[in-house]
């Protein structure tokens, strides 16, 4: 196994992590570790993806990655809002 391969499979297991955690309500969909951790591992997967190329793979997280910092903007513009009203 290849160190680029660790990085994938460890980037997949962040990402089934958080959906664990969410489907057993450890952790919130609005929660930004949520979104974090899915970012973090479908960066690591597309890391990986650079040394073994795979367009479906790679399609699937780049918008993964993509979804992802779109909730943590969400969240940080949330609590922008919630300080501007405090």
């Amino acid at each position: 196994m290849e160190w680029f391969d660790i990085v994938g499979v460890t980037g997949a297991l962040l990402i089934v992590t958080a959906y664990f955690l969410l489907q057993t309500e450890k952790i919130s969909n609005q929660s930004p570790s949520f979104s974090i951790i899915n970012a973090l591992g479908a960066l690591l997967i597309l890391i990986s993806l650079c040394f073994e190329f795979n367009l479906a793979a790679f399609f699937i997280e780049f918008f993964w990655l993509l979804i992802s910092v779109y909730g943590v903007w969400k969240w940080i513009r949330l609590q922008a809002d919630l300080e501007k009203t405090n």
